[in-house]
């Protein structure tokens, strides 16, 4: 099976069984063979929204290798539908596929500003850099309806709280006037992803994701507002983007990015069988190619869970990715660096009361 043929707008080919449910889902080729015959549609390839009641919307993150203190996601599950996506094995807590389900049944939680506002508000609360997108990202197809994410944003705004972002999505540019007034006192940093400067590669890769030239734009926009952008080159997969990483650093930085940093892919859990099955439907001259120099970054094994080597690899392939992404930041980014956001001034304005003294 080609590209052309595959399952349109989807990065997953297939829906991969729940490990933690019992019962198994067959999609039987006598029941593909009817189907086609009929002129019937074997799935529905629609998004599906489904509301979600949360308790609380802030996660402390206990990952001493992530580089945050707290997340939060006003959706579960992600449209985009990044094929190497780390967060594909959280949708099965929730009781749907890794696969398919990750991009088509999106769980949206619409009370994440008041939860948020909530916790702003405690005495007991200490301001520290909130990241929205530290699983799934804010800025997907959903928020365009939903515009949880902004009204989050006003949330920072009004108790003077830092927050960061993450994304790969040029809807971010729709926020620039809240973002403006957070970056007057320091409070935002933004992430933005981007991991090809070549479309084939980027709707392979990201399917429902900003094309690169958008979010180069989004790069130059925030940054000519004052606004820091840090770019992650993430993931470099081995001889599917790890040849661009200069020409990716050259162009991030001409957009005026602060700094760039890098993950290697790792495969773990359901997303190992996924991303195989993919890459043999849509690379597959490169596939077996692909996959022997993913295992030789992580020991010999598709997925990698030890702290401090996961997402940077070892062996010679990773060693050489970690040289050039060093020369990369000696050429582009030398002088440059992501500030330090202000947490200084969320306990001032906690009760939004003036103070007398």
């Amino acid at each position: 099976m080609n590209y052309e043929s595959s399952i349109k707008g989807r990065g997953a080919q297939l829906n991969i069984q729940n490990r933690f449910i019992e019962l198994t889902h067959e999609m039987r080729n006598d029941f593909l063979e009817y189907c086609e015959k009929e002129g019937e549609v074997s799935q529905c390839n629609k998004t599906k929204y489904i509301d979600v009641y949360p308790k609380t919307i802030v996660n402390k993150v206990s990952s001493p290798d992530v580089g945050m203190a707290y997340s939060m996601n006003p959706y579960q599950g992600c449209e985009h539908g990044c094929i190497y996506c780390y967060a594909r094995n959280s949708h099965e807590f929730w009781g749907y596929s890794a696969g398919l389900d990750f991009e088509r049944m999106i769980l949206v939680k619409k009370e994440a500003p008041k939860l948020l506002e909530s916790l702003l508000k405690k005495k007991s609360w200490k301001a520290k850099t909130i990241v929205m997108s530290g699983n799934t990202d804010c800025y997907q197809p959903a928020e365009k309806y939903y515009e949880i994410t902004r009204e989050c944003l006003k949330v920072f705004l009004k108790y003077k709280h830092p927050v960061g972002i993450i994304t790969k999505n040029a809807l971010i540019l729709r926020d620039l006037d809240i973002l403006k007034q957070l970056a007057k006192d320091n409070l935002i940093a933004v992430n933005i992803s981007i991991t090809s400067l070549s479309e084939k590669t980027r709707r392979l890769l990201e399917p429902r994701t900003a094309t690169t030239i958008k979010r180069l734009d989004a790069v130059k926009i925030l940054s000519n507002n004052n606004i820091p952008v840090n770019v992650m080159l993430a993931p470099i997969i081995p001889s599917i983007n790890s040849h661009e990483i200069l020409l990716l650093a050259k162009a991030v930085a001409e957009a005026g990015a602060l700094n760039i940093v890098h993950t290697i892919v790792r495969l773990n859990g359901a997303i190992g069988d996924i991303f195989t099955d993919w890459i043999k439907k849509t690379l597959p001259d490169k596939a077996d190619k692909v996959l022997n120099q993913i295992a030789d970054c992580h020991g010999g094994r598709l997925n990698e869970s030890r702290f401090g080597i996961r997402m940077r690899g070892e062996g010679q392939i990773a060693k050489q990715i970690h040289d050039t992404m060093r020369l990369a930041k000696k050429k582009y980014f030398k002088d440059r660096a992501m500030p330090k956001l202000n947490d200084g001034i969320h306990e001032n304005n906690k009760t939004q009361q003036l103070k007398l003294f």
